[in-house]
């Protein structure tokens, strides 16, 4: 047992590797910022585009969104740092980062809105342009936040994988957590700094896990 902790859970070299971690905390939670918002935005334009009849307008968002939920962030990622380079566009480490995420998250976020525009019955906003509102106002004030509410869940949950998510920077060395932490690994030979990190992970997204918890079982009991 004392070899585990020793390999493990060494409080000296969690200690001294604190700084690092810091370090590699602090662009997780800004890669996340930036990735979240931009992707809802995107994600919200696609989904209500999606939901238009004319065809020309809605396949190619289709295509759009069905490809980049189905490639894998990672080699989305790797392409864009390293093939596009060779096109004479290099974004760097933090410009592919933030396209590739924005791009995947922005796709599972349009999906995800898109299901929740669709499970607003269709008189309501009938109902609210007979009462004299005009089209952005039927949106904004009635279908929107329904869509949203209906889908909340789904939406917290894609936003815990976007936080996960970002872990797979470390591949182009951005110096997000897990980067940081293997780095850590690398100079003292321990895998306390890799359990402090996902420590660190646990307590970023388990408020959200329970809050996800609570709304999917009020969710249910709404249902029954």
């Amino acid at each position: 047992m004392s070899d585990f902790v020793q390999a493990f859970l060494n409080a000296e070299i969690a200690l001294a590797s604190s700084h690092l971690l810091w370090i590699g905390l602090v662009q997780t939670m800004l890669l996340a910022l930036m990735t979240v918002p931009l992707g809802m935005v995107a994600g919200l334009l696609m989904a209500v585009l999606s939901t238009r009849k004319t065809r020309w307008v809605r396949w190619p968002l289709v295509a759009f969104i069905d490809f980049f939920r189905a490639i894998p962030p990672l080699v989305l990622l790797i392409f864009l740092y390293a093939a596009l380079p060779f096109g004479g566009i290099d974004l760097g480490a933090w410009g592919s980062v933030a396209l590739a995420f924005l791009l995947n998250t922005g796709a599972y976020y349009a999906e995800i809105l898109r299901a929740g525009i669709e499970s607003v019955p269709k008189g309501q906003p009938e109902a609210a342009r007979a009462l004299g509102l005009r089209p952005w106002q039927v949106w904004i004030f009635v279908v929107l936040p329904q869509a949203v509410r209906n889908v909340l869940p789904d939406l917290i949950s894609n936003t815990l994988e976007v936080v996960k998510l970002t872990s797979i920077a470390s591949v182009v060395a951005v110096p997000e957590l897990l980067y940081q932490a293997r780095q850590a690994q690398s100079i003292t030979y321990n895998a306390t700094p890799i359990m402090v990190a996902a420590v660190i992970y646990f307590l970023l997204l388990w408020p959200c896990v329970r809050l996800l918890s609570r709304l999917e079982n009020r969710q249910i009991a709404g249902r029954r």
